[in-house]
């Protein structure tokens, strides 16, 4: 039987494309006999699927014992893509680990190598195999966004799906690009950013009128002609047509300024200075290209650099540094290759692609990444021109930015390595978490997890834990901190099986190739030594006790940083000598366990406070929330009200009001 890995591989097939490329797959599982499957593994076993495979396009997939993912390939021809794999020697040392760990296969057939191109990308950023090419840190764009569905159009910034009857422009790189530009947009513009709901409800401009960052459509400090020229002004500027604006902002100035007008004139003259301090801050914009993306890549040490580069209306929107997980036997050009494919499986593509490194299959790339933007989009290499220039410019930034990755992983590995001698572990730590605890008086408990490795903060694996046991005494901390180890170890055992040991080969592969562990190597407790004894205490009934490494850090005299105190089971108490980096190390993680901890606990108690009583009610919904609302005034009042009053809300049916009723009187009769 598939294992739950499996199950979510077959799954991610189901959405992985449009529906155009959807419904031309056909799955074929060729699967082996029991017998043949206890016998067979490795190159034995693909040699053995290999007499099944047509001669079609497809994609093929690689598991291993556990039936994780190890790879996920595409073909133009199945079956002799995959004989490949049975040739003896000529592979690399990645290669030739992935054969040797093979325990079953999967097959998927296409009708074309374009189909097959865009279902490999799907499934490696869904999957994610250990031997492939992985995008990291991969966010949707943000983008800027006139809601043209309003009678007053505002400016804002946009992440996610998108709405009929407005108006976006970007991609930009970053969220504080996007900023930037809509702050130039105030005071060039004076277009409104406030939401709709208090647009609507203003009666007097606000302090962004005052400083001119405004022109107050809300109180009707500008007519809606001029607002809406306004508008089309900034959108011309989010267009790329920057310099017909300027020559408008200059003749206003100048025809201001002769009709002694020098108010208006100097409204003009600092709308005009904003307007170009932005564009001198936008660093090189083309002449020539007018919308592309720009790739370049750089390797070095064992560590990729992919700068992207976003040019949209002739105008430079921002760039994007990127460190793709890959083995260290993946050329530069394989690697970008693969990045390109997986980058635009959720991202709307420009018409054109440049790129530092020439790659294989460019044109079915290029046919590929069409099909699925609807549109043509051309991959190329220049060599020559602006465009060179422009793919230099990248390979620059990918070449610092790499520089500066490989001076901070040096670092972290250093702090590590000091972490391992302090502790007395025998490796440094590849997964360290740390927990803590939020509470007041015991209510709104929340447990926190934050994980670090090798590449610092990985803030996609932290967690948090609503405290749900009914009997903790209200502020019991090391009650709480025994329910976040339990729920915690019990599921990762439940997911991951039993912890692997030290020496196992598996481990060290995962090791070489930088991979986040699922076990941690190094448990971080925020307190002192009961903290310490009650996760012993976890741990031992799960039967993980001196499984993993414990320590526990508990603050100094009056909570002097610098002071702390440091307890390991079996070991006497200890702290680390003043400006220590490995104690500064500790104490940022720690400090960013209680962050996440306490902003966790601030969440949920916000949510709690404005908790209404109604939303208990099964079928009662915002509109009849609202109602009773409107016709009672609180909540309390609903509570309080007889069931011929409930009856008398208009919305509101006699089944409604009994079951409403019922709610606020349980137990009476």
């Amino acid at each position: 039987m598939p294992s739950q890995t499996r199950k979510k591989a077959i799954g991610a097939n189901a959405d992985a494309q449009d529906s155009a490329v959807s419904e031309t797959l056909r799955w074929r599982e060729f699967e082996l006999d029991e017998a043949d499957k206890e016998q067979k593994t490795g190159l034995e076993l693909i040699a053995d699927f290999v007499t099944r495979l047509p001669n079609s396009p497809g994609v093929y997939r690689m598991f291993n014992e556990a039936q994780d993912v190890l790879y996920v390939g595409k073909a133009r021809n199945l079956k002799k893509r995959v004989t490949s794999y049975t040739k003896m020697g000529g592979h690399t040392n990645r290669i030739a680990r992935m054969i040797h760990e093979t325990r079953t296969m999967e097959f998927v057939t296409t009708h074309t190598e374009i189909e097959a191109l865009l279902l490999e990308a799907n499934l490696i950023k869904r999957l994610r195999p250990r031997f492939n090419v992985l995008l990291r840190d991969d966010k949707s764009f943000p983008y800027i966004v006139f809601t043209d569905d309003h009678a007053t159009p505002g400016v804002f910034k946009h992440r996610g799906a998108r709405r009929k009857g407005r108006e976006y422009f970007g991609p930009f790189a970053s969220a504080g690009a996007v900023t930037r530009t809509i702050n130039t947009m105030q005071k060039v513009f004076l277009v409104r950013t406030c939401s709709n709901g208090v647009f609507e409800g203003r009666s007097r401009p606000c302090l962004l009128h005052q400083i001119k960052r405004c022109s107050a459509p809300c109180t009707g400090e500008i007519s809606s002609g001029d607002y809406e020229n306004l508008v089309t002004q900034s959108k011309r500027f989010l267009a790329g047509k920057s310099n017909v604006i300027k020559e408008k902002l200059s003749g206003e100035m100048d025809k201001a300024s002769k009709a002694l007008d020098f108010e208006s004139a100097a409204l003009y003259r600092d709308r005009l200075s904003a307007l170009s301090h932005v564009q001198s801050h936008q660093g090189i914009n083309p002449r020539t290209l007018k919308e592309a993306d720009v790739f370049a890549i750089e390797q070095k040490g064992g560590m990729n650099c992919v700068q992207v580069f976003f040019f949209r209306t002739g105008q430079n929107w921002g760039n994007h540094a990127y460190f793709p997980r890959a083995d260290k036997s993946f050329e530069t050009a394989s690697v970008l290759k693969s990045f390109l494919t997986q980058f635009y499986d959720n991202k709307p593509c420009p018409k054109q692609i440049l790129l530092s490194h020439k790659i294989e299959e460019m044109d079915l790339i290029s046919e590929a990444l069409s099909t699925r933007a609807g549109h043509k989009v051309k991959v190329a290499s220049p060599s020559r021109g602006e465009k060179r220039q422009l793919v230099e410019h990248a390979l620059t930034n990918a070449k610092e930015a790499l520089e500066r990755k490989l001076a901070e992983t040096s670092t972290q590995k250093k702090l590590l390595s000091g972490v391992a001698e302090a502790f007395g572990l025998k490796a440094p730590p590849r997964r360290i978490e740390v927990y803590d605890n939020s509470h007041i008086m015991g209510t709104n408990a929340v447990g926190a997890m934050i994980v670090a490795g090798r590449e610092g903060f990985a803030k996609n694996q932290y967690r948090k834990f609503n405290i749900k046991s009914k009997d903790l005494v209200p502020g019991d901390d090391y009650g709480m901190m025994r329910e976040v180890m339990e729920r915690r170890f019990s599921r990762l055992l439940k997911e991951h099986g039993e912890r692997p040991d030290d020496n196992d080969s598996s481990q060290e592969d995962a090791s070489s190739t930088d991979t986040m562990t699922s076990w941690p190597d190094l448990l971080l407790i925020d307190g002192g030594l009961g903290q310490l004894n009650s996760v012993r205490q976890a741990l031992e009934e799960l039967g993980l006790d001196g499984k993993i490494p414990l320590v526990a850090i508990a603050k100094g005299p009056e909570r002097d940083a610098g002071r702390e105190k440091f307890f390991i089971p079996g070991k006497p108490s200890f702290i680390l000598p003043p400006r220590d980096p490995v104690l500064y190390f500790v104490q940022r993680l720690r400090d960013e366990a209680h962050r996440f901890a306490i902003g966790s606990h601030r969440a949920r108690r916000k949510k709690e406070m404005v908790k209404n009583p109604l939303d208990e009610i099964a079928g009662i919904g915002p509109f009849r929330k609202r109602t009773l609302l409107h016709h009672f005034g609180t909540a309390k009042a609903v509570s309080n009200a007889a069931l011929r009053d409930l009856k008398a809300v208009e919305g509101i049916s006699a089944q409604m009001a009994q079951l409403i009723y019922d709610h606020f009187h349980e137990g009476q009769t």
